[in-house]
């Protein structure tokens, strides 16, 4: 298949020259008349290189750049640029651009700075897919990040995965803990024996004990046959404990001595079992404070605690939510049978300003159902949240001056904040989200719990002009 080149030019001469010379060379062309016009195409079809204006009336070549940078990451981008422009295009350099090129443009310069171009970009595809054969190999496929939380996490999860130190990895649900916990194991001397996962949390006590340490037949009521436990089928290699916080007393007790001896007991039963298994644990509460209340044993916490791996929430990590998506699109492409390559600039502007309480997992199923919705190549707005349009009337603030009257509930309150916010933004839900410090999820979701949403049809309003 032959590479696909952009070109972005509002002067016309221009485009038609620059193609007439690139189409000897056997690329196929794609051409727009402006920054928006690239949008489009950039949305339809896979483009290896974009030669783009750095001056155009409706969106300069730097804001292209940047779209390209978070939603085509790949895709290389020449900057062509005028007289008192060339400070521009150093910016353009640094933000990522591939190389700029002067106007009048030489046209043997051309040539072989789109040809250097693909070169670079067929190298970072090979790089990237040597990275995803040693992800898959290593056991860091589905841990995504470029960030500095993430970096951070990366060393410490190499650091830590060759030794039998006890991990306690912690933070909010949905941050993806358990990969964590498979990645140290796939990163481990014990890679080639058992990974055996278990959730503190969804079991009462004495079924947990009984998936700890196994048990003897008539240890307790149902229990026909002797049962062999996580610790011993795990032995050699990992057991992996999520929401341990969950654990109860007692049974943090024979926990503890598992870890200090290394040895148990099955339910039941007066036989010693020594094991050699590597403990990591995962929660998201606040041990501390549950130690203090008395609910969780202090031994038992530092001992867990040699060596604690916190991962950071989505909210903290805003930079890496345009690799998430490219992946889950690809994923979910994949698994449904569609041919989705890219998200709108709104839709990701719109994916980057969320809070995400339900972190990675949220993420995720937002994207999931995306991917089914949407009905092009491209992931809109609207995929993503069906409810908001733009035709829906402004809600109408009170007609009384003062903000808040003695009185009124919080929820009142609220709703004409939200209502005064919309009118000083023409409407603007984007802006008047910023405004009032909250996501914008968050905001159409109180909107149409207000009743102000018309969800009949339209576009969104939510694009910058």
């Amino acid at each position: 298949m032959n590479p696909k080149i952009l070109v972005v030019d509002d002067d016309l001469a221009s485009v038609e020259t620059t193609i007439d010379v690139l189409e000897r060379e056997g690329y196929e062309l794609h051409s727009a008349s402006g920054g928006r016009q690239a949008l489009k195409t950039l949305g339809k079809e896979d483009i290896n290189v974009v030669i783009t204006d750095l001056k155009m009336p409706d969106l300069s070549g730097i804001d292209l750049l940047k779209y390209i940078q978070e939603s085509n990451p790949y895709t290389q981008v020449i900057i062509l640029t005028g007289y008192g422009t060339i400070d521009s295009a150093v910016e353009a350099m640094r933000e990522g651009a591939f190389y700029y090129l002067k106007k009048p443009i030489e046209m043997n310069t051309l040539r072989q700075t789109v040809k250097n171009a693909l070169e670079k970009q067929l190298l970072f595809l090979q790089a990237a897919n040597l990275r995803e054969q040693l992800d898959d190999k290593f056991g860091f496929d589905n841990i995504i990040g470029k960030s500095k939380n993430m970096l951070d996490l990366f060393r410490k999860i190499r650091q830590v995965a060759p030794t039998k130190a006890t991990v306690l990895i912690t933070g909010e649900s949905g941050v993806g803990k358990e990969l964590i916990a498979k990645a140290i194991h796939n990163h481990s001397p014990r890679k080639d024996s058992s990974y055996k996962p278990i959730n503190c949390g969804a079991l009462h006590r004495e079924l947990l004990e009984s998936e700890l340490f196994g048990h003897e037949r008539g240890a307790f009521t149902g229990a026909t046959a002797t049962k062999r436990g996580v610790f011993e089928q795990a032995d050699g290699g990992t057991l992996f404990l999520d929401e341990i916080g969950e654990m109860g007393l007692e049974t943090q007790v024979k926990f503890l001595r598992v870890l200090e001896e290394h040895e148990f007991t099955r339910l039941g039963g007066d036989k010693t079992f020594r094991v050699d298994v590597r403990v990591i644990a995962a929660t998201n509460k606040d041990l501390e404070t549950a130690v203090q209340n008395g609910v969780f044993r202090a031994d038992l916490y530092y001992r867990i605690n040699r060596f604690p791996l916190p991962v950071p929430p989505l909210r903290e990590r805003r930079e890496d939510i345009p690799l998430l998506v490219t992946a889950f699109i690809r994923e979910f492409s994949k698994e449904h049978n569609k041919s989705l390559t890219n998200v709108t600039h709104e839709a990701m502007e719109y994916l980057k300003s969320e809070d995400w309480p339900g972190n990675i997992r949220e993420l995720r199923n937002v994207l999931e159902t995306a991917v089914i919705l949407a009905v092009s190549h491209t992931i809109e707005l609207k995929d993503l949240a069906p409810e908001i349009q733009n035709n829906a009337p402004l809600p109408q603030p009170t007609s009384d001056d003062s903000f808040a009257r003695v009185g009124m509930t919080m929820d009142e309150i609220e709703k004409e904040a939200i209502a005064q916010t919309l009118t000083e933004t023409a409407g603007n839900k984007k802006r008047a989200a910023e405004m009032l410090g909250i996501g914008l999820r968050t905001l159409y979701r109180k909107l149409e719990s207000y009743g102000w949403l018309n969800k009949s049809g339209g576009e969104s309003d939510d694009s910058e002009s």
